[in-house]
């Protein structure tokens, strides 16, 4: 098995150097004749120059609603907004970034006076099969353990989420071991765990497609309920290492900067990690070829799923609070491919995983808080929604120059 793959990735090495020109050519004379876009020709799954997506990403119906319109943000919201918070009882920009998230937050919601409430919280969980290489302080029987803690009220997020008045809900991607049915839980299992991605992508196509789509749904449905926020969290033993190898395929970071101690691992954990990244980067190297791609070989079915809802998010015209390192990651996955969609993401807090910082750059995002938060669950974003419901709570109801008989700037 080993001899086959590795001759089969020798056959894609030298026909993707030397008959890449011929079927750019053939491609050309294909696409004059049936009069379609450049893009949609992919011919034996080569990546040619002129056409730059890779296998079925775009025009296939299962990854097809990724590329459909975002809602586009209110102008006129925006200006009334900042017309407010001129007529209030302070000196302008007194608030700071408070005042800037009311204003954003009512181009988002095309209100001049918006809400943080009502807010859900999603978290995801699933397993993944690089914690074989004993990349996590804690057994994968944590991942369904914690499930448990979630739905019952114990975890962070649990506490939190009640303390804030937003609804939590747990959906299983896929742990190790099946929780079963419970008082809180969304089943969206599409397998026990990803694949170990040292010898073989995480995800297949279709395990893909139904990760992203299980995103949406959440999205859909909490824009049903009337949902006005949505900030999605993760659990699952080994993501970290998964989030860090996307940010190094997608941003070409070495794996040692950014492999982190996650669950706790100590130093030689993280030499471990580092040389587990670097190994599917290196079995993978002639397929890293676009973010999907990226997403599907070395990423896992919640960081999926958080990649769909943010893309959802923008489409439905909702505000998404992206929490830390992984969060991020599916951010950075989401952003790639729609780059407009950042104008509905707020970044809640700066993780202490070395992997964060160099994704907060690439996205050009400044995160509300740092903390040295690195929990996961949603639980930076949760914080973070209480200042995002403080600045709505101060838009509407302080007092106007005019309403307080106080006199304004002369």
């Amino acid at each position: 098995m080993e001899r086959t793959a590795k001759l089969q990735r020798t056959f894609r090495f030298l026909s993707s150097r030397c008959f890449k020109p011929i079927l750019n050519e053939y491609a050309a004379l294909l696409t004059k004749k049936l009069d379609i876009s450049p893009r949609r020709v992919i011919l034996w799954g080569h990546q040619l120059t002129h056409y730059p997506l890779t296998t079925l990403e775009r025009y296939s119906v299962p990854f097809s609603w990724i590329h459909n319109p975002l809602r586009e943000l209110s102008e006129s919201a925006r200006l009334a907004a900042l017309e407010r918070q001129t007529h209030l009882t302070k000196p302008k920009g007194s608030l700071g970034q408070l005042e800037e998230l009311a204003v954003r937050l009512a181009a988002m919601q095309d209100a001049p006076i918006p809400s943080a409430d009502p807010a859900r919280i999603v978290v995801f969980a699933a397993d993944h099969g690089i914690a074989q290489a004993e990349v996590s302080a804690y057994p994968q029987s944590v991942t369904g353990q914690m499930i448990r803690n979630f739905t019952s009220g114990g975890a962070a997020i649990s506490v939190l989420s009640r303390r804030l008045g937003a609804e939590l809900e747990v959906v299983d991607m896929g742990v190790l071991e099946d929780p079963g049915p419970m008082p809180g839980l969304t089943n969206r299992r599409i397998g026990s765990g990803s694949r170990d991605f040292r010898k073989t992508p995480a995800m297949n196509h279709s395990e893909l497609a139904d990760a992203l789509r299980a995103g949406q749904d959440t999205v859909l449905r909490a824009r049903h309920d009337g949902m006005r926020v949505f900030i999605g969290g993760e659990m699952g033993i080994g993501n970290t290492t998964s989030a860090a190898a996307i940010l190094c395929a997608l941003l070409g970071i070495p794996p040692e900067t950014v492999a982190g101690p996650g669950t706790g691992i100590d130093e030689k954990g993280m030499v471990r990690k580092a040389r587990a990244i670097q190994d599917g980067l290196d079995h993978h190297v002639l397929d890293l070829k676009s973010p999907l791609e990226i997403l599907r070989i070395l990423g896992g079915y919640e960081i999926a799923a958080l990649t769909g809802a943010y893309i959802a998010c923008a489409q439905e015209g909702m505000t998404a609070i992206v929490d830390g390192f992984i969060c991020g990651a599916a951010a950075l996955v989401a952003q790639t491919i729609r780059p407009q969609l950042r104008e509905w993401l707020i970044y809640s807090h700066r993780s202490s995983e070395p992997g964060h910082l160099p994704i907060l750059r690439a996205l050009n995002a400044t995160p509300l808080l740092q903390l040295d938060m690195r929990l996961g669950e949603a639980s930076g974003g949760a914080v973070a929604l209480s200042l995002v419901q403080m600045a709505c709570d101060l838009h509407r109801d302080m007092a106007t120059f005019q309403d307080a008989g106080v006199s304004g700037k002369e």
